[in-house]
């Protein structure tokens, strides 16, 4: 494989996430992500999930920008959440917008007051299951959940700060914040971390990017060019403990 796993797996382990430069083919994502884990369906039932523009983000009312997002992990609803995710660019904006925000959440957690790190730390939130999957109910977990396999962070700045994972529910007349006045602290508390201290990718054509889904918070600035295209990936490690370098078979395209 013309991309070393090791130096992409010390990229992972030291700051969270790795790009790994194209061109890169569909078969190529795949086979350097098998090296990680196993690929796991994602909402839709699928492996791989078209991120495209869409008119449900054209105005999003939580972060007044066309196609945002604010801080969140993927899946905080799920009991084991995927371990990484992963984002192949196929057609870049050329406005300059969505780029995808990255921070660090053990980081984060360390500029907590004592308050708000024992909110974070102690008290569970419910996390409902996204809307594809309506037999599902969700976990109730907190934002810092220390299992035997490690540390899961869970995060949706949204969730915290209006009750439900929808931004359009920023408005008056939406769900009560589930931690109360602290969740809502602890919900700006992300989005300024995210401002002051994200990592910014504008990832280029056919390029990859992966980040650790335990560990990192992501976000998406706004944007204007319609076309816009990234193929997203779950991927579960087969550990618990992290990257693996063991090679393995990719799946099939």
């Amino acid at each position: 494989m013309k991309h070393s796993f090791e130096a992409i797996a010390d990229k992972l382990g030291a700051e969270g996430y790795a790009v790994v430069a194209g061109p890169l083919t569909s078969g190529e994502v795949t086979a350097v992500l098998a090296e990680l884990g196993d690929l796991v369906p994602q909402t839709t039932g699928e492996l791989a999930y078209d991120i495209r523009a869409h008119a449900g983000f054209a105005h999003v009312r939580d972060t007044r920008s066309p196609h945002a997002l604010r801080p969140h992990t993927e899946a905080p609803g799920q009991d084991v959440p995927p371990r990484y995710l992963a984002l192949h660019c196929r057609v870049q904006a050329t406005c300059g917008g969505g780029q995808t925000l990255l921070a660090d959440a053990p980081r984060f957690l360390a500029t907590l007051d004592e308050d708000l790190h024992r909110l974070a730390h102690s008290h569970p939130v419910h996390w409902p299951s996204y809307q594809e999957h309506p037999g599902a109910t969700g976990v109730r977990k907190p934002v810092v959940d220390r299992t035997a396999a490690g540390t899961v962070i869970r995060m949706s700045s949204t969730l915290l700060a209006t009750g439900a994972y929808s931004e359009a529910l920023d408005e008056p007349g939406g769900a009560a914040p589930p931690l109360g006045p602290g969740g809502l602290a602890l919900a700006r508390r992300t989005v300024d971390f995210m401002g002051t201290h994200g990592t910014s990718v504008l990832l280029p054509e056919d390029a990859l990017l992966i980040w650790d889904n335990h560990r990192m918070f992501h976000a998406r600035t706004g944007f204007s060019d319609t076309r816009r295209r990234l193929t997203r990936y779950w991927i579960a490690d087969r550990t618990g403990t992290g990257p693996r370098t063991g090679r393995a078979h990719p799946p099939q395209d």
